[in-house]
């Protein structure tokens, strides 16, 4: 078995027990499984729920806070306990864990996207294992996540990883609720996410979790994008992680095979960052850079709105609308100037072609 670097989520209703305490016998079986992939050679993510479902109890809820003020206190109590507990367990196997805290700020901010990444690797190269959970004693967005499945997905894309193990408590995606309806489809392959699967999606989460298929379905989707294969089910004992790896795990596969990974920098263009301004392009422009891998010019460009700088991220918009994003070589100011210039002038104007757009540093979103 070649080695592969994995991302597994854990959520916390495969975490703790239905009076929303930390589950020791399922906490001890997730650890020896990610113990047993370490031992394999394979590099281990953990993006782990449970701060929340783990802390509230002692600060005298008796069941999971509704509020975002018992949410963020929960966490706070929660996020210690969980951490702890994790890192004794894990010693007991000789690794060492680290704990990151990450928001959604943490993401569209490009120079803290970049020392995220940077400290993943670190931890990687040195043979210790991240662990990673939304910060929800200080995030208001991040408690929409969905149970911290499309944090996984990012994370995974971000750092390259072959796979993201999604573990939950239903073994894999259906075409209806198996809890509900006995006949029930179960899908054990997918190369895509259809709407269908979306329509099929049960919206609410566990007792103690925030994540329902529907946020499951939105990671899967995103991590394709980014390259990432990905596992949604459930299993138990040393091996159920290896067996995943194996093509034996209890749950549903979703690969796209043709779809190959995207480097750090443009994930954040697509993904992350914040337009600042739109490009209206012409016929020719949208084809020299979707179908010959060019460099935007400014020729093909007949439109401005919005105001920007050097090093900012735009929307790009064809004849049909939206067709990506990308980070500019030049201010609005210069480039509306030209713009301009080449109105007063008249067609038989030759202007002076300035690259306003790189083709690295572009990112198609439409065909």
């Amino acid at each position: 078995m070649s080695k592969e670097r994995i991302v597994v989520k854990i959520g916390s209703s495969s975490l703790t027990n239905q009076k929303g305490e930390i589950d020791y016998a399922k906490l001890n079986d997730h650890v020896e499984a990610i113990a047993a992939l370490r031992k394999e050679n394979h590099e281990v993510i953990l993006v782990s729920s449970g701060a929340v479902a783990a802390g509230f109890k002692s600060l005298g809820y008796p069941a999971r806070p509704v509020t975002l003020k018992g949410k963020q206190a929960a966490a706070s109590v929660g996020q210690g306990l969980l951490i702890q507990t994790y890192m004794e367990k894990f010693q007991a196997y000789n690794i060492t864990a680290a704990q990151i805290l990450l928001t959604r700020s943490d993401f569209s901010n490009r120079k803290r996207y970049q020392n995220a990444f940077a400290t993943i690797s670190e931890l990687l190269d040195r043979g210790i294992l991240p662990i990673i959970n939304e910060n929800d004693t200080v995030s208001v967005d991040e408690l929409t996540f969905g149970d911290n499945d499309m944090l996984s997905s990012l994370v995974s894309g971000f750092i390259h990883a072959d796979r993201l193990i999604i573990l939950t408590d239903i073994n894999g995606l259906y075409d209806g609720n198996p809890r509900t309806n006995p006949k029930a489809k179960k899908f054990y392959f997918l190369e895509e996410i259809t709407e269908d699967l979306f329509q099929h999606a049960d919206e609410n989460g566990s007792k103690v979790g925030t994540g329902g298929m529907r946020s499951k379905l939105l990671a899967a989707q995103t991590a394709l994008y980014l390259g990432v294969s990905v596992f949604i089910g459930t299993g138990f004992g040393r091996n159920k992680l290896l067996d995943v790896l194996e093509g034996k795990g209890d749950g549903t596969y979703i690969v796209n095979r043709s779809q190959t990974s995207i480097n750090t920098k443009r994930q954040w263009i697509a993904l992350h960052s914040e337009s600042t301004g739109h490009l209206y392009i012409d016929q020719g422009a949208v084809e020299a850079i979707l179908y010959h891998g060019k460099s935007l010019l400014s020729p093909g460009i007949f439109k401005v709105r919005g105001a920007f700088q050097k090093g900012d991220v735009v929307e790009v918009m064809g004849v049909n609308g939206l067709i990506g994003k990308g980070q500019v070589s030049c201010s609005s100011e210069e480039l509306s100037a030209h713009i301009e210039e080449r109105k007063e002038k008249g067609p038989e104007f030759q202007e002076p072609a300035i690259e306003v757009i790189h083709r690295d540093n572009w990112v198609q979103l439409k065909r």
